[in-house]
């Protein structure tokens, strides 16, 4: 009898496979879109963290190819931006070198995989084919005031030498190398993404994906609706507009808090205050805006500029202050301040002995000697003027129409979401297709003329002067305006490492197209993605602007759909011992190359998704994948076993099949992919014992567990199905069905209880008629019985219970 042999076989049915396509479209099927997160090209290469998403997502797929669609499922290189050009100073060789090198060695790592991808579909960012329309689509923005040029402090990050959107950010660190991020005031090119921030929010309620991500979107746009409130300036007729919430409270404003970088600042600062405030200033550029938002209540800093506004409700003088913890770009840059119902303004109030006036009271009654904020939203107004004795929740509703008819504000709706800083101080990047004209101003690379190619220099290193290496190629650099035909300028800056990644799904379903984006006809036929898979740390970073730009394009009459991706699976992350996560830096790498030569690519996939529920961190370890291999080599033998036996098929096994087929199918179409993995180890030892008792396992459910096993272990089930007399290809068989009725054991076994304890155990036949069952569980425990039978209940299928007493 043969026995398993990985190497042989795997390479085998690769070479099948090479020879007849199982994934065609003949234009009949129903299309399936699965798509991963496509990496960018790292220098370490995949470890098994990595297999981890791509097997979840190619066991997907599968299955929807064996179910009869036309399965789209690609494989690019996100190879443009910071993580692929620090790579290549670190190595000390230009990043185009290492990039495809890293390119060519991850892609011979994933044909380990032997994933379903059609390579014929493969982009790269740095392709300029591609970032033709990456480029294209920018002037497209720009042409419709998305696109837009502006200077002002932006994130920058001293190792990196380059300028950071906000959600790169975190922690007040740069998101790429960890280094705490400072200010830096730079001309920039932003994208509009505010404009869409309604959409954003409001369509999140159509997308499957998991809460914890559409939560997290959800507050990173932070929608709030209230009231712009102009605060005129003590004798001038200058104004300050804050944005409140809360515009109920506004008889309770006490002071006011500019951030240090407020446009009215410097106007507004008196003399003798005027070298407190610049020193305060300068220390704030320091800070990100992730660490000025997370300094506790208590240690907020500030300094009073020395100048007064009128509170328009109250007619009382509104002294003026500063703190890092109000942003230029959140709201209008002003904040007022409610000391008694804010627990922020409280401790503030308190630090720098302000005046709190309470407005809102439980009851009206007016707290004495506040020790901390009265933050419930109900009570009663208070202090308030004509709004005395109004309950403070319609009077919330209601403020801001009457704030608007006084003429000294108006209602309006505030966002967190700030709009994306586009440009980057690097040379690895999509080259922005802008000319600087002294006198057209900015003007865009025509179309006919893209992509306008990154060019090629020795010295790409980061200047940190805040120019891209680019400024200094002058012959690139200078050139014709493409309106009037003048002397001009490039743009130097280049685009981020996002700009490829938030449309590339849509270019691989037409890859080859040189005259469009993608085709309409191929755009309504074969997109949007059905699945997404990978991490959730793309939340508010790549999810929300492929969510920005698709909607773009779907305006500009690009695509027919407004969401890219309908489903979003996130998977866990596979780490070290004890929860690190795997970096070379630690060494704590485990590579699949050892484990697919010792074990083959079928059991290491099948261990992928063993270690634990897809959707959770799971520890690896090394010795777990040898209980998964023992189960591949047992299925082989009982397979060889049986096709010299060949067994007729008995009732059990029968109904084994179609309760394998059961529940193989629930657990996978729940996503739980270990307890797949598991319930084909739990099935394969009940086959191996019905086989032993019957002389084989029938060849019918041998065939079906061969085809259920497919998505997961392709090699080893394709082998399987053809010995077993399977025609075409596995994946061509067509997912099994399976029969209720089939399911239902001939014989069930019943507890018999007697007083609510279990003393026996009988075996009557399924459709056993009530009196039957009671007969003989009356007879199994007869020597039991002491007393009256008071009462028998019989629970069908489940339980006899025999209630007696004395």
């Amino acid at each position: 009898m043969a026995k398993y042999n990985h190497d042989a076989i795997e390479e085998k049915w690769q070479q099948y496979w090479d020879r007849n396509p199982i994934n065609v479209n003949d234009g009949k099927k129903e299309k399936y879109y699965c798509l991963d997160m496509f990496p960018y090209p790292s220098g370490s290469g995949l470890h098994v963290g990595h297999w981890r998403g791509y097997v979840i997502s190619d066991a997907w797929a599968r299955y929807q190819l064996i179910r009869g669609k036309y399965v789209i499922h690609p494989m690019g290189w996100d190879a443009f931006g910071l993580p692929a050009e620090n790579y290549a100073i670190k190595m000390g060789i230009h990043p185009a070198i290492t990039t495809k090198s890293n390119v060519d060695n991850i892609r011979r790592q994933m044909k380990q995989i032997n994933a379903i991808y059609d390579w014929d579909m493969e982009l790269n960012t740095t392709d300029p084919s591609f970032y033709k329309w990456t480029q294209w689509i920018f002037v497209q923005m720009f042409k419709k005031g998305l696109a837009y040029e502006k200077e002002f402090p932006i994130n920058w990050c001293p190792s990196c030498k380059t300028g950071l959107a906000n959600e790169e950010v975190v922690d007040g660190k740069c998101e790429r190398c960890g280094t705490p991020v400072t200010k830096k005031n730079l001309r920039q090119w932003m994208l509009r993404i505010t404009a869409y921030a309604d959409r954003l929010l409001d369509d999140l309620d159509k997308l499957d994906w998991p809460e914890k991500v559409k939560k997290m979107q959800a507050e990173w746009i932070g929608r709030s609706y209230g009231a712009e409130v102009d605060f005129r300036l003590e004798n001038s007729e200058k104004k300050i507009t804050v944005f409140t919430t809360r515009p109920d409270t506004l008889y309770g404003a006490t002071f006011m808090v500019l951030a240090p970088e407020h446009p009215m600042v410097k106007e507004i600062t008196t003399e003798e205050r005027r070298e407190a405030v610049e020193c305060y200033i300068s220390q704030a550029a320091n800070k990100s805006n992730v660490d000025r938002m997370a300094v506790n209540d208590r240690d907020k800093t500030g300094e009073f500029t020395g100048a007064y506004a009128i509170n328009p409700l109250s007619g009382e003088r509104t002294p003026i202050w500063i703190s890092d913890y109000v942003l230029a770009d959140h709201g209008t840059g002003a904040i007022m301040c409610v000391p008694a119902h804010d627990a922020r303004d409280f401790a503030f109030a308190k630090k720098f002995s302000l005046p709190i006036v309470q407005v809102i009271a439980k009851d009206g009654i007016e707290i004495k000697n506040m020790e901390e904020a009265y933050t419930e939203a109900a009570g009663t107004m208070i202090h308030s003027g004509d709004w005395n004795g109004m309950e403070s929740s319609v009077l919330k509703r209601e403020a801001p129409e009457m704030i608007e008819k006084k003429g000294f504000g108006r209602k309006t709706v505030s966002y967190k979401l700030r709009d994306w800083v586009f440009s980057r101080q690097r040379y690895w990047g999509e080259p922005i297709p802008i000319v600087h004209c002294p006198h057209c101003g900015n003007v865009p690379v025509p179309e006919e003329e893209l992509p306008l190619r990154l060019p090629e220099v020795e010295n790409y290193e980061p200047t940190g002067t805040g120019e891209s290496p680019l400024a200094a190629m002058e012959d690139w650099v200078n050139c014709s305006c493409p309106r009037c035909g003048g002397a001009a300028k490039r743009e130097t800056n280049t685009m981020p490492q996002w700009a490829g990644s938030s449309w590339y799904f849509l270019r691989y379903v037409d890859v080859h197209n040189e005259r469009e984006l993608v085709s309409r006809e191929k755009a309504d036929r074969l997109l949007p993605v059905d699945m997404y898979v990978g991490g959730v740390e793309h939340a508010v970073l790549h999810l929300l602007y492929s969510r920005f730009w698709t909607k773009f394009l779907y305006d500009i009459g690009v695509i027919g759909f407004e969401e890219p991706f309908t489903k979003l699976f996130n998977q866990g992350m596979i780490t070290g011992k004890n929860g690190i996560k795997m970096s070379k830096s630690k060494g704590n790498v485990v590579s699949p190359d050892d484990l697919v030569r010792d074990y083959g690519c079928d059991a290491l996939r099948l261990y992928e998704l063993f270690v634990g529920p897809p959707e959770l961190d799971a520890e690896w370890d090394d010795r777990g994948i040898d209980g998964v291999s023992r189960f591949l080599n047992r299925f082989y033998t009982l397979v060889q076993d049986s096709i010299e036996k060949k067994p007729a098929a008995t009732k059990e096994m029968i109904r084994l099949r179609h309760n394998l087929v059961h529940d193989i199918e629930q657990r996978f179409d729940a996503f739980s992919l270990n307890t797949v993995v598991s319930g084909f180890m739990e099935y394969n030892n009940a086959m191996t014992l019905l086989a032993k008792k019957e002389g084989g396992m029938d060849l019918e459910t041998l065939r079906t567990f061969s085809v259920l096993l497919a998505p997961f272990a392709p090699h080893i089930a394709e082998e399987c199905w053809h010995e077993l007399g399977g025609t075409d290809s596995v994946f061509h068989a067509g997912w099994p069905k399976y029969d209720e009725e089939a399911m239902k054991a001939d014989e069930i076994e019943l507890p018999v209880q007697l007083n609510g304890k279990t003393k026996a155990v009988i075996t009557v036949p399924q459709d056993c008629p009530k009196e039957e069952a009671l007969r003989i569980a009356r007879e199994a425990i007869k020597d039991r019985l002491d007393g009256t039978i008071l009462k028998e209940i019989y629970v069908p299928g489940r339980i006899v219970n025999l209630v007696v007493g004395a």
